[in-house]
C-alpha cells in the first residue's frame, strides 16, 4: 500500500564553508598593513604633518596599524566581537590622523573611512552596523568641525561624507545577506530529495563520519533501515506517476514524523528510503523499524491511496580505523539484502540481516563508486 509534505526543512543548516574568522582576519590584517603602508608615506613628504607632537602621534599610529595587522595575520582568525572593535579603531583613527595633518580637506577626506564601512558591511551584524554608521556620522562631524567656519556648510558635508559612507556599507551588507540567503538556498538543494523534501545520497555520505565518530565515542552501534515500498510499480502502473508521486509525499510526511531527531532519513532512489541511527542494541533497532514499517502502513494521501514497505534492518558496532563511508555502504548492502528477504517473506515486514563472519574483501569487490550500492548489482528480479 501506498501515501506528500510540501516542503521539508533541513535538520542541518549548519552548512560546510569557509570560516568566516579566519576570511575577516585576512581581510582586516589587509586592510590594516595596506593604510599602514600607505598612510606612512605621509611620514616622507613636507608640509603634511603637524610638527612635534603631531607627527609622533601619526608615526605612532601607523606603527599600530602595522603591529596589529601583522598580528591578526600571523593569528589567521579573528572573532566576530574583536571584528567589531577593530572597525571602531578603524574610526578613532581616522579622527587621529586628521588631527596630525595641516590641512585634513586635501590629505585626509572621510573617503578614508571607506576601509572601516566595508569590513563592518561584509562582517558585522545588524545591530554592529547600525552602532557604526552611528560612530561614522559622528567622527565626520569631529574631524570636519576644525575646517569649516559656516555651520550650514559643515552640516552639508558631514551629510554628504556620512551619508554616502553609510548609504555603501548598508547596500554592501544588504548585498551580502542575499548573497547568504542564496548559497544556502543552493546548498540545500543539493542535499534534498526535490520531490519528497528528504535528504538525498549525498547526505547520507556526509554524516556517515559524524554518526561513526560519536558512535565509537558513546560506544553504541549504527543502525541502517532500508525501506522499499511494496507494490510501487503495480500502483504507477494503475493509477498514473502522479498518484505514486503523492504517495512518496504522504510516506515522507510519515516518516518524518517518526524517526527520531539525530536519525537520518533519505530518500536514496526511486521507492526506497534509508533510516541511519545509532541503537543501543538490536533489540532498539528491530522497534524503531517496526514503527517506520507502521507509520508507513499507516499513512494515506488525501484521497486515500496508501502502501506498505518491506523493511530491511542491519546493526553494525563501528571498528576504530574504518572507513565510515565503505562501512556505511556495506552496511546498507546487509540491510538491503534483508529488505529483500522481507519481501520473500510476504512484504510489509521486518527483517533484520545476518550478522557477516568476518573475512579480508576481495579486491574485486571494492565499490567503484560509493554512491551505488552494489547490492544493486545482485538484486532479485521480482515485483517489488
Amino acid at each position: 500500500m501506498v501515501r506528500h509534505p510540501s516542503a521539508v526543512t533541513s535538520r542541518d543548516d549548519e552548512l560546510p564553508r569557509m570560516s568566516e574568522g579566519r576570511l575577516a582576519a585576512r581581510t582586516v590584517a589587509a586592510l590594516l598593513v595596506i593604510g599602514g603602508l600607505m598612510g606612512s608615506i605621509n611620514l616622507f613628504v613636507d608640509g603634511v604633518l603637524r610638527e612635534g607632537a603631531g607627527r609622533f602621534a601619526y608615526a605612532a599610529t601607523m606603527a599600530t596599524l602595522l603591529v596589529l595587522g601583522t598580528s591578526i595575520g600571523t593569528r589567521g582568525r579573528v572573532s566576530p566581537r574583536h571584528t567589531f572593535a577593530l572597525v571602531l579603531v578603524g574610526d578613532v583613527i581616522y579622527l587621529v590622523v586628521v588631527l596630525c595633518i595641516h590641512d585634513p580637506l586635501r590629505y585626509a577626506t572621510p573617503l578614508m573611512l571607506l576601509f572601516p564601512a566595508l569590513v563592518a558591511a561584509w562582517f558585522l551584524e545588524l545591530r554592529q552596523l547600525v552602532v557604526h554608521m552611528v560612530v561614522t556620522g559622528a567622527v565626520c562631524l569631529a574631524a570636519l568641525w576644525p575646517s569649516y567656519d559656516d555651520t550650514v556648510g559643515l552640516a552639508v558635508q558631514v551629510g554628504v561624507s556620512a551619508g554616502m559612507l553609510d548609504a555603501a556599507a548598508l547596500g554592501v551588507f544588504m548585498l551580502r545577506r542575499r548573497v547568504q540567503r542564496l548559497l544556502v538556498a543552493t546548498e540545500k538543494l543539493t542535499r534534498l530529495d526535490p520531490l519528497t523534501g528528504l535528504f538525498n545520497r549525498r547526505y547520507l555520505v556526509e554524516q556517515a563520519p559524524r554518526i561513526w565518530r560519536q558512535a565509537r565515542r558513546d560506544g553504541t552501534r549504527v543502525t541502517a533501515m532500508v525501506l522499499d515500498l511494496d507494490h510501487f510499480k503495480r500502483l504507477n502502473d494503475q493509477f498514473g506517476h502522479a498518484v505514486g508521486d503523492r504517495v512518496l509525499n504522504a510516506v515522507a510526511r510519515s516518516l518524518q514524523g517518526t524517526v527520531r531527531p539525530a536519525d537520518v532519513l533519505a530518500r536514496t532512489g526511486g521507492e526506497e528510503m534509508v533510516v541511519l541511527g545509532l541503537v543501543a542494541d538490536a533489540a532498539e533497532a528491530q522497534q524503531l523499524a517496526e514503527r517506520l514499517r507502521t507509520a508507513v502502513s499507516a499513512g494515506h494521501t488525501v484521497d486515500g491511496y496508501g502502501v506498505t514497505a518491506s523493511v530491511g534492518l542491519a546493526v553494525s558496532r563501528p571498528e576504530d580505523g574504518e572507513d565510515a563511508v565503505a562501512a556505511l555502504w556495506r552496511l546498507v548492502d546487509r540491510a538491503d539484502a534483508a529488505m529483500y528477504e522481507a519481501k520473500r517473506l510476504g512484504r510489509d515486514r521486518v527483517a533484520t540481516a545476518v550478522l557477516p563472519r568476518a573475512r579480508v574483501p576481495r579486491p574485486e569487490e571494492t565499490r567503484a563508486w560509493p554512491g551505488v550500492p552494489r547490492s544493486e548489482e545482485r538484486r532479485p528480479a521480482l515485483d517489488r
